[in-house]
């Protein structure tokens, strides 16, 4: 739909009730075919949905969705990722890596973060077949999609999604155009940005009605927060659509390719203390006369010893190119010259954070078809296939020496490495190749200097790559008039490869290749060196059926409807697991060399307990999970007068544990409660009121979601392990409110808002006290011998949400020129979920002061002299306010051209960006996101 200035404007207002009941594409608000031509049903019943106001449209279903067109979607930053353009709704909370959806971002709706979102792209899957996380920045060229819609609270009854306890966000692509088209599209702007999208629309251009578009982008900009980071997207696109008849059947294939080229940036420690302090030497070891000292300031950075910047005034911040070894300054990775001291020792070169790369390549093939096979009876089928190859993470220091893998080794000690580099020989040593004990041991002279005996600097990223297939079908039968029947069958099943080779780094700190996986470094066993090695299927089957009815004259619909997932994952873990976190020790496919790694750490469990004791090797192994579950579903609408309607919905949601979850599990044995985690579901109630009009689209409903066994995870960015605690039950409630309103033609001002409650119902429990307390151990926490230790999360928010959103937008024509602003305010959002400020322990007080790290204090109730604070409680809330204004050129003869700008954060605020939160204890201090600054870019539009 055009600008609110155009000259249809009146007949809009006048006739959209109609139209919209006409169009099938203006309903198509849900995920799979299926689900568009079920809900189509509704809405032309119901008769009130228009075409939007403004972009913004309050779809009449029995689910609370928000929904915004292309009208709305073509106003923000050319190339823009879709998740960020939801953050105008209610209930949504993003928050972008960068101003131009290239790096990523942190989504949130009431309260459920990514991983319990089901994201859907002409109903495919989106989210990942492992840890269930969405990549926004490998999302549709915005261009191409005609509308996104977001389930607030619930899924659809056919989701293809293990992982969606909660929300949906659904997106279609257009359909190529009748009239042969060519549409070039040029951005510049701040940080060097440049884009550029092309689209040819061939037309018909068979006498059956068949259709084409292509296109293409190419994006590159810097990284805002430092002086080294780049970014590049690219991406192909692709459709064919063929109508079938003329009454709605088509079949259409489609491809996407998006390539990602990215330096990591931006992820700081939530940290304000400007000095690394520590206690006095002199001073005694005591709470009521400590003595720190001053030391290193901490400066604006992403690395460990650095704190959050204060200001965009600190950034960009430097990434260091070189260091000091030996009393010589380097600026090369590798240490090759002659007179150095032996061993040789890794520099940091291509080492930070902000060097680090995040590569992925994503592609899949599409398949949307409809096809009435008799009167009232309609068949949707929707295949698909995705590949991913994609990795994070950073480098590491490759040992040349091998790797005593026998504790009992006569020299053995914390790294043990002594007895196979001066020493080689001893009682019980065992030299052996392998990535043990968190680092690579490689046998191989990897810096050429002659000997074995250095540490060099490698790449060392996660790496996965999968393979994905899956089918969407449904029948829908009209066994009556007003009473519709659909029964549906999912299939999904992904392939999910997760290795971690290692690989060389240039002099300057690059990556000779930034996927690992294409040309990995070998041992001197001719074994694949890898941080990990797993192999997982992740399979659904998913049986639904969902049944609407229509009374008193059309004013009541009723929804009944039930889904039955079969969730089965096949795991096979290649490396010896030994820790309850998932640290895994890994040796390749030697048979050999893992029988006597077995044989020098062996699996023994406590006889007490049944858990493994310290130092225990899982062995590796294969196993299986499966999750079965019934998930209801029911509501209704109810039409009192014209316009107004009252919608009420109740849905079950699940989600399953990851891959990364049940890999952690693989410590435990089979048959413990370690070893089986839970899943988690929700009982999800929506209430809504709407007034849908041609001029007023508003609701307001409040809601009300109950979690039991909920998941929490907090992810270590230096480590890249991921740590779980079940929070047991958690209730969480709130409200949300949109209105978008045309008071005059040409005019258009819509506001939102939201109010979100959480409350954590139980303690959780980290572990166990000692099981003999002496002085050295006896804690704050722990006075009783094997008594749990606890965080204090009962009655607590979960962390990571936002209290509060709401906002609003004023769009308005003048002549030529459109012009708007958006304005949004995100509430405070807390750091962990005991919703306490963040401390730290200084070092060098005895443990009845300061605890060892096993015990770390989980409560802070004022200032104490051995802790300080760090950081508060929760991050600000914050405003920001955008502005764009688009000049159409038809008033110079140049139709569909025009020239548009976008200024993002117009006022420069600064602010704390994406976290999920997740921890449950004070001492854990999370790696966020630096917030975008104030963004400037210009567009040219040119169509024919």
């Amino acid at each position: 739909m055009g600008s609110l200035g155009k000259r249809h404007m009146k007949h809009q207002l006048y006739f959209g009730v109609a139209l919209a009941a006409l169009s099938f594409s203006s309903a198509a608000f849900a995920q799979s075919t299926g689900s568009v031509d079920f809900d189509e049903s509704t809405i032309v019943v119901t008769a009130t949905t228009t075409k939007g106001v403004g972009g913004v449209q309050v779809p009449d279903t029995t689910r609370a969705k928000g929904v915004l067109t292309q009208e709305r979607i073509s106003r923000v930053t050319p190339g823009q990722s879709i998740l960020d353009t939801i953050n105008q709704l209610p209930g949504v909370s993003f928050q972008n890596n960068d101003p131009f959806g290239s790096a990523g971002g942190t989504l949130n709706i009431r309260g459920f973060d990514a991983s319990r979102i089901s994201l859907t792209f002409d109903g495919i899957p989106l989210n990942d077949t492992g840890n269930y996380a969405i990549y926004s920045n490998q999302q549709l060229d915005p261009e191409l999609i005609e509308n996104v819609n977001v389930n607030y609270g619930s899924t659809d009854i056919d989701s293809p999604s293990a992982a969606a306890s909660g929300s949906t966000v659904n997106y279609r692509t257009r359909n190529p155009s009748d009239e042969f088209g060519v549409r070039l599209q040029g951005s510049a702007g701040d940080f060097n940005f440049f884009r550029v999208f092309g689209m040819i629309d061939t037309g018909v251009f068979t006498s059956v009605g068949t259709k084409a578009f292509v296109s293409v982008s190419n994006a590159t900009n810097n990284w805002y927060v430092n002086n080294f980071g780049k970014i590049n997207k690219q991406q192909i696109n692709g459709k064919i659509y063929q109508p079938i008849g003329s009454n709605g059947d088509f079949i259409s294939i489609a491809g996407n390719y998006n390539e990602n080229r990215n330096n990591f940036g931006g992820s700081a420690p939530l940290r304000s203390d400007t000095n690394i302090f520590s206690q006095s030497t002199a001073a005694p070891n005591s709470a009521t006369n400590p003595a720190f000292v001053t030391g290193a300031v901490r400066t604006a950075g992403t690395g460990g010893t650095n704190r959050f910047p204060k200001g965009f005034n600190e950034i960009p911040y430097n990434v260091p190119r070189g260091q000091t070894v030996n009393g010589v300054f380097e600026t090369v990775a590798q240490v090759t010259a002659p007179g150095y001291i032996d061993p040789d020792a890794p520099n940091t070169i291509g080492t930070t954070f902000d060097e680090r790369y995040n590569p992925s390549n994503t592609g899949n093939i599409r398949l949307n078809s409809r096809f009435t096979l008799a009167d009232g009876l309609v068949l949707t089928v929707d295949p698909s296939f995705q590949y991913v190859k994609a990795n994070g993470g950073g480098t590491i220091a490759a040992r040349e020496f091998l790797r005593d893998v026998n504790p009992a080794g006569a020299t053995a000690g914390t790294t043990n490495t002594a007895n196979c580099t001066s020493v080689t020989t001893g009682a019980g040593v065992l030299c052996r190749v392998g990535y043990f004990a968190g680092s690579p041991f490689v046998g191989v002279d990897l810096n050429g200097d002659g000997d074995l005996l250095d540490t060099v600097t490698v790449l060392a990223p996660s790496q996965t790559q999968t393979r994905r297939y899956g089918v969407i079908a449904s029948l829908r039968y009209d066994i009556a008039q007003g009473q519709t029947l659909r029964l549906g069958y999912t299939f999904d099943r992904g392939r999910h490869r997760q290795t971690g080779e290692i690989n060389r780094i240039q002099q300057n700190g690059v990556p000779t290749d930034v996927f690992s996986v294409n040309s990995p470094i070998a041992g001197a066993n001719s074994q694949i060196l890898q941080k990990r090695d797993r192999l997982s299927y992740a399979t659904l089957n998913r049986i639904s059926g969902e049944y609407q009815g229509r009374f008193i004259d059309g004013k009541l619909i009723v929804n009944v409807g039930v889904a039955v997932p079969f969730f089965q994952r096949d795991l096979n873990q290649n490396c010896f697991t030994s820790s309850a976190g998932g640290f895994v020790e890994c040796f390749g496919s030697d048979a050999t060399l893992q029988g006597e790694i077995a044989a020098a750490n062996p699996y023994v469990l406590n006889t007490t307990t049944g858990n493994p004791v310290a130092g225990s090797f899982a062995p590796p192994g294969a196993r299986t999970y499966k999750y079965n579950r019934v998930l209801p579903s029911a509501g209704f609408i109810f039409k009192p007068a014209d316009h107004f309607s009252v919608a009420f919905n109740y849905s079950k949601g699940l989600q399953v544990p990851g891959t990364d979850n049940l890999y952690n599990a693989f410590y435990f044995p089979r048959a413990s409660a370690g070893a089986n985690p839970v899943p988690e579901t929700t009982d999800n109630f929506d209430l809504n009121f709407r007034y849908t009009s041609s001029t007023i689209q508003a609701s307001i409903g409040p809601w009300y979601t109950r979690f039991t066994n909920r998941l929490a995870s907090a992810f270590d960015v230096d480590t890249q392990q991921t740590i779980y605690r079940n929070l047991g039950r958690v209730d969480k409630y709130g409200i949300d409110a949109n209105i978008s309103v045309i008071p005059v033609p040409g005019i258009m001002v819509s506001a939102f808002g939201s109010y979100l409650q959480s409350e954590i119902k139980d303690n959780v429990q980290l572990g166990f006290c000692p099981t003999t307390l002496t002085t050295a151990n006896t804690t704050v926490n722990c006075t009783v011998a094997g008594a749990p230790i606890l965080a204090l999360t009962a009655g607590k928010r979960e962390s990571g949400a936002p209290t509060y959103t709401f906002g609003g937008r004023i769009q308005g024509t003048v002549g030529p020129v459109d012009l708007g602003l958006t304005a949004k305010r995100t509430g405070q959002r807390f750091i962990n979920d005991q919703n306490l400020p963040l401390i730290q322990c200084t070092s060098g007080l005895v443990n009845t002061i300061c605890p060892t790290a096993a015990n770390t204090p989980v409560t802070f109730t004022g200032t104490r002299g051995f802790q300080y604070q760090i950081y508060g409680a929760s991050a600000p809330a914050y405003t920001l306010v955008d502005f764009d204004a688009r000049v159409n050129l038809e008033f110079v003869g140049l139709k569909k051209t025009h020239l548009q700008l976008n200024v993002q954060n117009v006022f420069n605020q600064f602010y704390v960006g994406g976290f999920n939160g997740g921890s449950t204890v004070v001492t854990s201090v999370p790696f966020v996101q630096i917030g975008v600054p104030r963004t400037f870019i210009g567009t040219l539009n040119v169509q024919f």
